[in-house]
């Protein structure tokens, strides 16, 4: 059911067309359409906005009955008027806040004979009522005494302008001039209704010169008693007498505007944003329904009382409680849970300290989005994620002025709204993938947001107002710090959160993984057993990533196998061990290859870094009869290939110390190639693993098996400190690499890398390139 306050009805041009026998019914409350006048309705209830959505698509007419005030809640046809309107649905308008708005034209009047169907909404059979001119002779005086009342009208009423008795002057039918001066009188609904049921123009008319006349007579009193009391009235008087008036056109503006001003006042605003509200609350009440402007400001004021201005949820902070549910959660991340426990710690002491912005950086899959659920379930915070991937346009974050069509506010407020407190655990995801255009720069309009000094007064575009953030904690997530601007990085305290070893993936895998999957596959408690062997044999030939995420899909892969053999009826529990895999996950994927890679000359394994974690890579050499050139294979960057001639330049100064005859260079060509070639592949740290395949090469001995290395060298056969680290051991560890290379200056960046993981590697830590040949090669220079 439709209701809303009454407005002013414009006519329509045009002839009515014939109703089809039975048309959908629409009730409408405190509004009465007359034929040929239209009207905007606002739509609310999803029965309706279904019953217009259909009747758009067929014939576009309904019958639209107004609700009896006493009745609200009755039958259908019992709740309502026994005659109505039929109508043509000329225009659909959508608003924000997903309610409907439907100009309705008036055609005929009908009255109802009956519902054909109750659901999903009442379709009615419609008698129409054709009109019926009795004593055509006195219709001429009627008429003329309505019209000189209707100027009389114009003249005491300020909201009704002068042309609008020349329109009613060029009217000549009696019946439409009736029922236009009916459509725009500010009478009630019931005299309305009373003007709407007789079909008679003569028995209207007559109607009408008795309503008006008693509204001259009020009008006439009205302004009578203000010409009296106007010049004796002192200034206490006339405020009373103006507090008097404004009640009283509040009281006949209805309920819903006063709704408003008392949701506002209980906001309890600051000075300048409770003007801001109020001061648009006045402007509705100048408008009338039928303004565009309305809606919009209508709008505006729902999103402004929603918004938890001063709401908030209360911190739980029990420092036990928080660490057992970050344990729970989450296994290692020691990093992020001491930080997590010293917030809390400095909040229980000091309640006003502010948030930290907190930036969690990783390889995918190792849980850093979870972990803001986790903080938040800790905190007893609601909890908010906002994907920034691929976003460009920094209205999503400041959102849109209201002079745009349908204008919202930008996605941080969407998201405070949502959570239904002022300070919510707000993640930022994929912080390293925003964009830039035309648009403007998301990453700009950021730094208010994530400043502790600045967003205690954020201006949304939208609401033209500020919102105090500062109570937020927002978390950011990235894989890779380069491509976030440098003045966004410096307003968050970086945590990074490495890659797991193969020990880490199984307890993951057994305590949370493996349980997960279960349930998502209707497996029953006890008929699948997955042993630890063959967790291990799926982290080390079928996934190869820093992370746990592919790990779950083929622990998920198994229990659908599983699940499978349970539905073809086997009541056995299935216990899988790692010679079972193949049937449900197929051949091995991966492999260690470092050993098959490195039995031969001219070939040496790398450590390199990418933004999903760590790998290894392969610096594969070899010559053949030239004139010295050399070449460079498998997509390397400009940097890396000034690494491979800096090596050639170094190992031809020093051939004479590594035994290789100076003039043989001038005889071979030499090219190096690095696997995979359709990855780029660029930076300074595969430095020395060029110097030892080209090295090993030339002299015809193998690298050492099982043994990585990273660096950078330079003409002087330095090796230099590279990044990375952290992420490099721990695909050497997934590898089964037993022996590492690192440049000395390297050694304190092994703090990072988890104790379990340095325990299984040899590290040997080397300051020149001799010492690399002599590591590698065996080989004394």
């Amino acid at each position: 059911m439709a209701d809303g306050n009454e407005s002013s009805q414009a006519t329509v041009t045009g002839g009515s067309g014939h109703a089809p026998e039975t048309l959908p019914l629409l009730l409408l409350n405190k509004i009465v359409l007359f034929p040929l006048a239209a009207m905007p309705i606002r739509l609310t209830e999803e029965s309706d906005k279904r019953l217009i959505d259909e009747a758009a698509l067929g014939h576009k007419m309904l019958a639209v009955l107004t609700v009896r005030q006493d009745n609200g809640k009755a039958r259908a046809l019992d709740a309502a008027y026994d005659v109505g309107t039929t109508t043509r649905i000329l225009q659909l308008q959508r608003l924000p806040d997903t309610s409907l708005v439907v100009l309705l034209q008036a055609l005929e009047r009908f009255r109802p004979l009956g519902l054909t169907k109750r659901e999903p909404y009442p379709m009615v059979r419609v008698e129409i009522l054709a009109e019926k001119a009795t004593f055509p002779e006195k219709l001429p005086p009627l008429v003329t005494t309505i019209r000189q009342q209707m100027a009389r009208y114009a003249e005491l009423s300020p909201n009704i302008p002068d042309e609008a008795v020349h329109v009613l002057d060029s009217i000549e039918d009696p019946g439409r001039l009736a029922d236009i001066i009916a459509a725009n009188l500010n009478i009630s609904v019931e005299e309305k209704q009373k003007l709407l049921s007789a079909t008679d123009p003569r028995e209207r008319l007559e109607r009408l010169v008795y309503v008006v006349g008693n509204e001259l007579q009020v009008m006439e009193a009205s302004h009578k008693i203000q010409a009296e009391v106007k010049s004796s009235i002192d200034a206490a008087q006339r405020e009373f007498y103006l507090r008097q008036q404004l009640k009283a056109i509040e009281d006949e503006l209805g309920p819903e505007l006063e709704e408003y001003r008392h949701k506002i006042e209980a906001l309890n605003l600051n000075e300048e944003v409770l003007k801001e509200a109020l001061r648009e609350l006045d402007r509705l009440r100048q408008m009338t329904e039928a303004s565009a402007e309305y809606h919009v400001i209508l709008t505006y004021l729902d999103w402004f009382v929603d918004l938890p201005w001063n709401t908030s949820t209360e911190d739980r902070l029990d420092i036990v409680r928080a660490e057992r549910i970050l344990e729970e959660d989450h296994y290692g991340l020691s990093k992020v849970k001491k930080r997590i426990l010293e917030y809390l710690a400095v909040r229980k002491l000091q309640p006003d300290a502010p948030g930290p912005i907190l930036c969690f950086v990783g390889p995918p899959g190792v849980g850093k989005t979870s972990l803001g659920q986790s903080i938040a379930r800790a905190l007893g915070r609601k909890f908010v994620r906002m994907s920034l991937g691929g976003l460009h346009d920094e209205a999503e974050i400041r959102g849109h002025r209201r002079t745009y069509v349908g204008a919202m506010p930008g996605r941080i407020v969407q998201g405070i709204r949502k959570a239904g407190s002022n300070n919510p655990i707000f993640m930022l995801d994929e912080m390293d993938k925003v964009g830039a255009d035309f648009r403007g720069d998301p990453s700009s309009a950021l730094l208010e947001v994530l400043d502790p000094a600045q967003n205690n007064s954020f201006t949304d575009n939208y609401l033209n107002v500020p919102f105090d953030l500062s109570r937020v904690m927002f978390i950011g997530t990235a894989n890779i710090l380069d491509t976030i601007p440098w003045a966004l990085r410096d307003r968050m305290e970086v945590i990074e959160i490495p890659g797991y070893i193969l020990e880490e993936k199984v307890h993951i895998a057994r305590k949370y993984l493996v349980p997960r999957q279960m349930i998502a596959n209707g497996i029953p408690p006890g008929k699948v057993t997955i042993a630890v062997s063959a967790i291990r044999r799926i982290i080390g030939s079928y996934t190869r990533e820093a992370g746990v995420r592919n790990l779950e899909r083929e622990i998920g892969a198994v229990c659908r196998g599983c699940a499978t053999v349970i539905a073809k009826g086997r009541r056995k529990p299935i216990k899988v061990g790692p010679n079972d895999l193949e049937q449900y996950l197929g051949p091995e994927r991966f492999y260690h290859e470092v050993l098959d890679r490195t039995g031969r000359p001219g070939v040496a394994t790398g450590l390199a870094w990418t933004p999903t974690g760590g790998d290894i890579l392969f610096v594969e050499a070899t010559r053949m009869p030239g004139k010295g050139q050399l070449t460079l294979t498998g997509q390397m960057g400009d940097v890396m290939k000034e690494s491979a001639q800096a090596v050639l330049s170094y190992v031809r100064a020093n051939a004479a110390a590594l035994g290789l005859p100076p003039d043989e260079f001038a005889k071979f060509d030499i090219h190096i190639h690095v696997p995979a070639g359709a990855v780029p592949k660029d930076g300074p740290s595969a430095g020395v693993t060029m110097l030892a395949a080209i090295t090993s090469l030339l002299t015809g001995k193998k690298v050492k098996r099982n043994l990585a290395m990273t660096g950078e060298i330079t003409l002087r056969g330095l090796v230099l400190p590279v990044g990375g680290i952290k992420e490099k051991v721990l695909a050497a560890v997934r590898a089964g690499v037993t022996e590492i290379i690192l440049p000395e200056r390297c050694e304190k960046d092994l703090e990072d890398v988890p104790e379990k993981a340095r325990k299984k590697v040899k590290f040997h830590f080397v300051r020149e390139m001799r010492e690399v040949l002599a590591l590698a090669l065996n080989l004394k220079v």
